[in-house]
């Protein structure tokens, strides 16, 4: 099958877009880079023309208010896009973050359930690859702050390999949910994340800190019928140490 993979340059996209090729179909990766731009339309009809499936791993800039936008308008541009090639599966990618993020993801999944192509939504919980950037949000001198919320990590291959297997198959015209197989608290995280790589900083649990501090509950970990990932975090941890390292 052809593949058009949309943000098939980023975290996801590029392991997706490996792991879909290695399977012996044959798919593009489609970003910016390559002179796609899902909000202005710029390059997504040619971009998906002779495509069997598209698979959407674009995402919004930014975290705020803006992101509804961003979502609206790119998903109207694919699907129309989708429409005039006669695409036969179309497959978003959600991450559960928090707030005005969170309601535009729900609004770009509405948008894909309403439109005219069967399609399928793998919903992940947030991937371990962004945990240091979660660190970075809230970090001051030797002090991080952070929420006690639970959170339940996923590894973004393990993501990308279900994302793989959802896209060659046939339309779920529904949700696949996909999370780590832990959950922790994310003040308790970044303790681990820290010690793992000899970073003196101290996490002090403050549940007003950074941008997960407005979420109650469990929304940041899998539902009950969701896939559970492989990888765990402190097995990650250990297999990316010589990516990270601590400051100063």
């Amino acid at each position: 099958m052809k593949f058009a993979v949309l943000g098939g340059t980023g975290l996801i996209g590029s392991k997706v877009v490996r792991k879909l090729n290695d399977g012996g179909h044959e798919a593009a990766p489609r970003s910016r880079s390559t002179g796609v731009d899902v909000v202005t339309g710029e390059g997504v009809e040619q971009a998906v023309a002779g495509a069997d499936v598209i698979v959407d791993l674009t995402n919004s800039p930014t975290f705020d208010e803006a992101a509804p936008a961003f979502f609206r308008r790119s998903m109207d541009n694919l699907l129309d896009a989708a429409g005039k090639a006669a695409v036969r599966h179309f497959v978003g990618v959600d991450q559960v973050p928090a707030l005005d993020y969170y309601r535009a993801k729900a609004l770009q999944e509405e948008i894909l359930a309403a439109g005219p192509v069967p399609y399928s939504i793998v919903r992940a919980t947030q991937f371990m690859e962004f945990v240091d950037a979660v660190l970075s949000w809230t970090a001051d001198g030797g002090t991080v702050r952070l929420p006690a919320v639970p959170i339940q990590p996923v590894a973004a291959q393990d993501v990308a390999d279900v994302v793989a297997e959802v896209a060659a198959g046939a339309p779920l015209k529904g949700i696949r949910d996909i999370a780590g197989p832990e959950v922790f608290p994310l003040d308790e995280l970044g303790r681990i994340t820290l010690a793992a790589r000899a970073d003196s900083r101290t996490v002090t649990t403050d549940d007003t800190a950074g941008m997960f501090a407005g979420v109650r509950g469990d929304v940041l970990t899998g539902r009950g019928d969701a896939s559970i990932a492989p990888t765990r975090y402190r097995d990650w941890l250990a297999s990316h140490q010589e990516e990270a390292s601590p400051p100063g």
